[in-house]
């Protein structure tokens, strides 16, 4: 054996999930004759006796390794010069918070490859925790409406459901989920929630495994259109409704007879307005999935919230699950991100500030950004699964040579941030960022 990869401990508060489980580190030594080092962690799902007890290696340092990997963002002293890196790297928006980061990394000659930017000739990503988010997103925010309706007094279904990270698996999970639906369907929803319908903004990994746990209960899909026409109808009780938007739902042309056209909208943000406040009222949750960045029209805004409480009434839309945990992004008033220890908070609008739990006048918020890591384990196995393939080629690349002799497919040549102290030609755009926050 002779090339060497590292696997970093998780820092951050919460984070179990690792980027190879104890099979796959069997499976990189065996099958590709590569050494494997893992730094000792207490927190981690899988602990460092299975590590070693597959040929793994514990120690401390890991300057030696030929590239370094990890889940979420790495800590500036890891770094050694001219080393190589792979992890969620959130910089890729110039994110102002992980500035400093990647310019320690660049002043020390770094390679930075991000699992963001792994994707095939269409832009699909290939190695993600996406459908996980969704999956822990999804029991959260039926958790989280059920604490805010014990909260009203309002005695309802949700209540036997826990915080996804307080299950053994996935599939205890899942059961006392279909229980709550069983109740739903045998006693109905009551009043004060009834009818309940969930809006799924997005539609790609995140938002399938938000409803594949939604579609536990018992379900009704409506199409966009058609909400207003069936809410008028009148609903069912002893069932609850889901609606899914796509981008035509979210916004609208700004000018008068003007025709949404998809293409058009990602070229030009700046034609388009957001016509998605029009759904709000009649949904109770809303779990929002979508990519978002500064040109594009918001999904809710503080104006709006502010404008909904400012009546005697309360709306009805009672959670936010904020899966994309953008802070002040698509969802305005996720002012802030969570750990799973402290998952939800409700936006206050009468002071405009976040107040931890449930309990105020304004929305509950799910929002916390690392949400597969409360189901640790699966989302692990899966993520594992993903990117066993590519270790081949990012463990035996010669991060040495230039970057246009980079040896690495292109699906992962393609993800390359930086190498050797320099920002690759697709993002030296972030080089703005660099500046502008003095990094």
């Amino acid at each position: 054996m002779g090339r060497t990869l590292g696997i970093r401990r998780e820092d951050k508060s919460g984070e179990r999930r690792v980027p190879l489980t104890p099979a796959h580190v069997k499976r990189v030594r065996d099958e590709y004759g590569i050494n494997v080092v893992v730094q000792s962690s207490a927190t981690r799902i899988f602990s460092d006796d299975q590590f070693v007890a597959v040929g793994g290696r514990m120690e401390e340092d890991l300057s030696g390794c030929d590239l370094v990997i990890g889940v979420k963002e790495m800590p500036a002293e890891l770094f050694r010069e001219g080393g190589a890196y792979l992890f969620f790297s959130h910089v890729i928006k110039g994110q102002s918070y992980n500035m400093a980061m990647l310019r320690r990394l660049l002043d020390l000659g770094c390679t930075l490859i991000a699992y963001e930017k792994v994707a095939d000739d269409s832009g699909r990503r290939l190695i993600m925790f996406g459908r996980f988010a969704g999956l822990a997103g999804m029991i959260d925010s039926l958790w989280s409406l059920g604490r805010r309706l014990d909260w009203e007094g309002v005695s309802n279904p949700f209540s036997g459901i826990r915080q996804s990270l307080e299950y053994p698996d996935l599939d205890a999970a899942k059961k006392a989920v279909r229980d709550a639906g069983e109740r739903i369907a045998r006693e109905g929803l009551p009043k004060a929630v009834a009818p309940l319908v969930c809006g799924f903004a997005g539609y790609g990994n995140v938002s399938l495994g938000a409803q594949e746990i939604y579609d536990l209960l018992p379900v009704e899909e409506i199409e966009p259109e058609k909400l207003e026409e069936r809410w008028d109808a009148g609903l069912d009780t002893r069932r609850v409704y889901k609606v899914v938007f796509k981008e035509e739902h979210l916004v609208e042309p700004v000018a008068d007879g003007g025709r949404f056209e998809l293409q058009d909208y990602y070229d030009h943000p700046e034609k388009y307005r957001s016509r998605f406040e029009g759904y709000l009222p009649y949904l109770g949750i809303l779990v929002n999935c979508i990519f978002w960045d500064t040109p594009y029209p918001r999904l809710i805004t503080k104006e709006y919230v502010h404008k909904a409480y400012a009546g005697e009434a309360t709306p009805r839309l009672r959670v936010i699950g904020d899966i994309s945990a953008d802070i002040a992004g698509s969802v305005e008033v996720t002012t802030k991100t969570t750990p799973p220890s402290n998952p939800i908070y409700v936006y206050d609008v009468d002071s405009g500030e976040a107040r931890d739990g449930c309990e105020g006048r304004g929305p509950v918020i799910v929002g916390v950004d690392i949400l597969p890591t409360e189901l640790p384990k699966e989302a692990s196995e899966f993520f594992g699964d993903t990117l066993l393939p590519y270790m081949s080629a990012l463990v035996g690349a010669n991060y040495s040579s230039a970057f246009t002799s980079l040896d690495l497919p292109p699906e992962l040549k393609r993800a390359v941030i930086a190498h050797q102290g320099e920002l690759t030609p697709d993002y030296r755009y972030i080089e703005e960022f660099l500046a502008s926050e003095g990094a």
